[in-house]
């Protein structure tokens, strides 16, 4: 489990094909390492990777193929920098939101507009994942927790302030890039649990007048 707060710009420092998988090097920057064992998870640019080989100044990981599917990855060369942040701690402030690093798709950068000193990026999301984009939501764009300001369909704004465009890579980004997206996990778990039961192994009990009452709707 991770933040979406990232903690460091990392650099893929070697990309070997291993058949249908993907074995990567990544040269870890600034992120702190002395911690990190082997199994631990790192997420890089958004995706939850383990930790198979641990080096003086990055790691070794694997991606699968269904991760390459769902991903950037794919398409990434060597020197490509990656969003880096170590998994969640009990003692770790949860800065930003409850972010898996399970990748749901890709989404498209529209357009990228000043606002002040702040930047809007219009973003859309691929077929079937805009509903779970609320206004003033969460969601995850290749690692990173952003609020979403804006919805419009299948399209959302994200005002990216200063700070943000220094600290991770989508100073990068241009109107035509593709970048990981997460969509807030809540909102995963709660559309399966109020599918009918015929649809599920079993019903949940778990409906729209019920979770009006409990507050959870207004």
């Amino acid at each position: 489990m991770f933040t979406g707060i990232i903690e460091a710009v990392g650099q893929l420092r070697q990309l070997e094909r291993r058949g249908e998988d993907l074995r990567l090097t990544v040269a870890s920057g600034k992120l702190p390492l002395e911690d990190v064992q082997l199994g631990d998870s790192i997420a890089t640019n958004g995706v939850c990777l383990t930790v198979v080989e641990k080096l003086s100044d990055g790691y070794v990981a694997d991606v699968s193929g269904e991760t390459l599917a769902r991903t950037n990855f794919a398409h990434y060369q060597v020197g490509q920098a990656v969003n880096l942040e170590r998994a969640v701690t009990p003692n770790t402030r949860l800065g930003g939101h409850m972010v898996s690093g399970h990748v749901d798709g890709l989404a498209s950068v529209e357009s990228i507009t000043p606002r002040g000193r702040a930047i809007d990026f219009w973003l859309r999301a691929p077929n079937g994942l805009g509903r779970y984009i609320p206004e003033k939501g969460s969601v995850t764009i290749d690692g990173i927790s952003l609020t979403v300001n804006e919805v419009d369909g299948g399209r959302f704004r994200l005002t990216i302030v200063p700070h943000t465009l220094q600290e991770t890579t989508l100073g990068q980004l241009s109107p035509g890039s593709t970048v990981n997206l997460e969509v807030d996990l809540i909102a995963r778990y709660l559309e399966r649990l109020m599918k009918p039961a015929e649809e599920t192994e079993s019903s949940s009990g778990i409906t729209m007048e019920m979770l009006a009452k409990s507050g959870f709707l207004k």
